[in-house]
């Protein structure tokens, strides 16, 4: 994974029946310790942490705002309904998501670490305020 935040469109099939597509490719899959789901209702906002040790897949059908945090610089990137892509996000970046739209958002997580309940790889870092 590089060692910054890529962001990359992919490629849906969309018709009467609904939308499919790949999250990861193969040799992504391979490295992966730790896949979820996250299902985001309107206005909320999911992440707000950054991972020590994993690198993080995430793969998203907007709308929705990205926030992230890398070499001292807060980013945003705003997703427009529907689009989908995978947001790469190496150990370290402090990053967050929330739902801009007015329907729940999916997001798919993968990340290079088993999740570890006694030891979690998730150190708090408020980007986005969550709504009050």
């Amino acid at each position: 994974m590089a060692d910054q935040v890529t962001v990359e469109p992919l490629k849906s099939f969309q018709d009467a029946r609904g939308l499919v597509f790949e999250p990861v490719s193969a040799g992504e899959l391979q490295s992966q310790r730790n896949v979820h789901v996250v299902i985001t209702e309107p206005g909320q906002v999911r992440g707000n942490h950054f991972h020590e040790r994993g690198n993080e897949i995430t793969v998203l059908i907007g709308p929705a705002l990205l926030r992230y945090r890398e070499a001292d610089e807060v980013r945003d990137i705003v997703f427009q309904e529907g689009e989908v892509v995978k947001v790469s996000i190496p150990a370290k970046t402090a990053h967050a998501f929330q739902n801009t739209g007015n329907r729940p958002m999916l997001l798919i997580g993968f990340n290079t670490v088993a999740h570890d309940q006694a030891r979690p790889d998730v150190v708090a870092d408020v980007l986005i305020p969550p709504p009050s």
